[in-house]
Order: C-alpha cells, then sequence, then structure tokens
C-alpha cells in the first residue's frame, strides 16, 4: 500500500471582541505589526438543561496593511471576524523559563463594528466606494464583490426582475 500523507490543512475562523486595545509595533525593519486578544462566548446546555456560558480567550497577530488597519480601527470591545492560521511560538521569559503561546496568524479580519464617519465639515464620507452609509450616519465597510462589477454589470444586478 501507497504512503498515505495527511492533507496540510491549518485555517481557522473565529468571532469575538476585543478584551484591551491593541498593541501595535514595528519591527526592526519596520514591518508593522499588532496584538490583540479576543473573547469568543459559546452558548450550551449543561446536564440539567440551563443554558451556560463559557468564554475562549484567544491571542490574535496581525502584519503589514492589516496591522495598520487594525491600529486605526479597533478598541477595547471592538467586534471582529478573524480568519487565519495557527502558530505557536517560544520565549525566553525575564526569569529566565521558556514560555509558548499559540495564537491566530490573521489574514482577513472583517471589523463589524459600525463607525461615524462624519467629519469636522459635515461631509459624510460617501465618496468612498466600498462604505455605506445608514440612515443614522454611521458607516460600515461593504466586503462583497459588487465593488468589482463594471457600472454596465451593477446597473442589471440592481435592476428589478
Amino acid at each position: 500500500m501507497a504512503d498515505l500523507k495527511m492533507p496540510e490543512i491549518n485555517y481557522v475562523v473565529v468571532a469575538g471582541n476585543l478584551t484591551k486595545d491593541p498593541i501595535f509595533r514595528q519591527t526592526n525593519n519596520s514591518t508593522p505589526v499588532v496584538n490583540f486578544s479576543i473573547a469568543s462566548n459559546r452558548k450550551y446546555k449543561d446536564s440539567s438543561n440551563a443554558w451556560q456560558e463559557d468564554v475562549c480567550y484567544i491571542g490574535i497577530v496581525a502584519w503589514n496593511k492589516l496591522a495598520e488597519s487594525c491600529k486605526e480601527r479597533l478598541r477595547k470591545g471592538s467586534a471582529v471576524l478573524v480568519d487565519g492560521e495557527l502558530q505557536s511560538r517560544n520565549w525566553k521569559s525575564e526569569d529566565g523559563h521558556t514560555r509558548s503561546v499559540v495564537e491566530i496568524k490573521a489574514r482577513r479580519i472583517q471589523f463589524l463594528n459600525k463607525r461615524s464617519k462624519t467629519s469636522d465639515n459635515g461631509d459624510n464620507g460617501s465618496e468612498e466606494h466600498d462604505v455605506f452609509i445608514d440612515e443614522e450616519g454611521l458607516d460600515y465597510t461593504e466586503d462583497s464583490f459588487d465593488k468589482f462589477l463594471s457600472t454596465e454589470e451593477s446597473d442589471l444586478l440592481k435592476k428589478e426582475i
């Protein structure tokens, strides 16, 4: 029988809220990096059929432009959806002990909170193509593929059939 090889899959998706403000740094070669942790809640029924809630705290690391976006948009309590891969790293603590952590290296982060986009001059920011303003003057990032459509294709989709 031929040797079977396990597929190399390392993929995770998790949603939660930041437990504190993100920590932004730059490496020695000026690469932006941000670290933060989220709390992800899970509801379940216990043996007496009562609802319980469990919280899982997860570390996240993001690099480059994604790190810069996190620096600008995230604060303690912000809701995010993160997709990425698990990674582990080790380091020596100040007391000489070896420490290790397993965290998510983010590939994509969806910012789930609405944010105010109005500026001091009353401009509602409607010039941006990937932002939609709701009736309360709040915006959210739109992540559909509509922004890649031509005007003609977009008009066709908007027509009622």
